[in-house]
């Protein structure tokens, strides 16, 4: 009997040539977004609620661009899909460049960081997908909750990583200091990616043994997962959009070094717990991450201090880390090998949904009730996704990896 620990090191060599894109992508995600509501409310004097919107721009993009990545998986196969994805990410961040060189004209510097942030949107969206599927034909889909938790590992990996490196380079005064630093660095990270991935061995989409099921037939089959999934998203779009200006509006520093501590915390708990979907079953895991993430949010609501503030994103990562892979894996097991890549592509929509709405939905909410409320209110999500999942079919609550 395979231990464990020897599988998860199976896994690992298996698909570490791959996650690599995917820690690219995400740190690139983690670089802007501890410097872009910054930048848009600082420096181009913007709203909150616009800074909150200048980083939901992003998931917006990945929310129109998933179902499409993952027909083109089903069809041509990732590496195509993923070598795209990093392409247009490197485009994202020239974008992100020159949107800093012209930021004297604040209404022109605005537009060329959201076309910098909806290329970086498609980017995610075709890279991580592509990622996934990749890695489960390259895994075995016998270990699809393994590939999807060691992707989510260098997501979050990568944006704990991001984060700090952007603060620095965002206050430094050099030539490549600035806005302008950070977008050539989102450039070069992808840049060195794209010869790797035309190196790599492609997938060949599985055959299909009937009609391929339309995208209603697909929604349908994954919404009761995707609505939880999109519930217990918003405290992480809470965190993502609103956290860098909650410790600006307090006067407190170290905002980066909190969105680090969600982003390691969250990668510790996949490593730790990712194996409990197996043992006790996705809906459970899924419960107890939500809870979990529910009063990591409170504590944020509540602190008076950055320390609190602290305590409550590491408990807030805690909580998301297992929830989109617990659910995940119980929603592609409803469609078959040869759909997977449009399943899990319609599934993470409510992801992106979720995130993409909370920035500017939660921003709104700034102005009138201040940042506590803004927290309090993404908690109450998340205990709704807390009562989603005790409503999801029981027939499908243990997950298979």
């Amino acid at each position: 009997m395979t231990s464990p620990s020897s599988r998860s090191s199976s896994v690992i060599a298996r698909t570490y040539p791959v996650l690599l894109f995917t820690l690219a992508c995400y740190t690139v995600i983690g670089l802007q977004m501890a410097v872009v509501p910054l930048f848009v409310h600082r420096t181009l004097g913007y709203s909150a609620a616009l800074a909150g919107f200048a980083v939901s721009a992003q998931y917006l993009a990945t929310l129109a661009t998933r179902t499409w990545a993952g027909n083109r998986l089903d069809t041509s196969g990732a590496r195509p899909v993923v070598t795209i994805g990093l392409i247009v990410g490197a485009l994202s961040g020239v974008m992100l460049a020159v949107s800093a060189l012209f930021a004297s004209e604040s209404a022109l510097s605005l537009g060329l960081l959201l076309v910098g942030r909806i290329l970086l949107g498609f980017s995610e969206s075709w890279v991580a997908v592509g990622v996934i599927i990749w890695n489960m034909h390259r895994a075995g889909a016998e270990n699809s909750a393994a590939v999807i938790s060691w992707n989510g590992v260098c997501s979050y990996g990568g944006i704990a990583l991001g984060a700090p490196i952007a603060a620095m380079i965002f206050s430094s005064h050099a030539m490549f200091g600035g806005l302008v630093g950070v977008g050539l660095l989102s450039t070069l990270l992808f840049a060195v990616c794209i010869p790797h991935a035309l190196r790599q061995q492609t997938t060949r989409p599985a055959p299909q043994t009937g009609p391929k099921p339309g995208f209603a037939t697909i929604f349908r089959a994954i919404m009761p997962y995707g609505c939880a999934l999109g519930a217990g998203s918003v405290g992480f779009g809470a965190i993502v959009s609103c956290l860098t200006l909650y410790f600006n509006d307090r006067n407190w520093s170290g905002a980066a070094i909190a969105l680090a501590v969600f982003g390691g915390f969250f990668v510790l708990t996949r490593f730790v717990f990712s194996s409990t979907i197996r043992k006790i079953g996705g809906e459970r895991v899924a419960l107890i991450s939500m809870g979990v993430e529910t009063l990591g949010l409170l504590i944020i609501a509540g602190g008076p201090s950055p320390i609190l503030a602290n305590i409550g994103a590491a408990l807030t990562g805690v909580g998301f880390s297992l929830v989109f892979p617990a659910l995940g894996v119980l929603a592609i097991e409803r469609l078959g090998a040869e759909n997977r890549g449009v399943a899990l592509g319609g599934f993470s929509v409510f992801l992106d949904l979720a995130i993409g709405a909370s920035g500017p939905g939660l921003g709104m909410i700034i102005p009138i009730w201040g940042f506590p409320t803004l927290f309090v209110v993404a908690a109450a999500f998340c205990a709704i996704g807390f009562f989603l999942t005790l409503t999801l079919p029981k027939n499908s609550h243990a997950a298979s990896a």
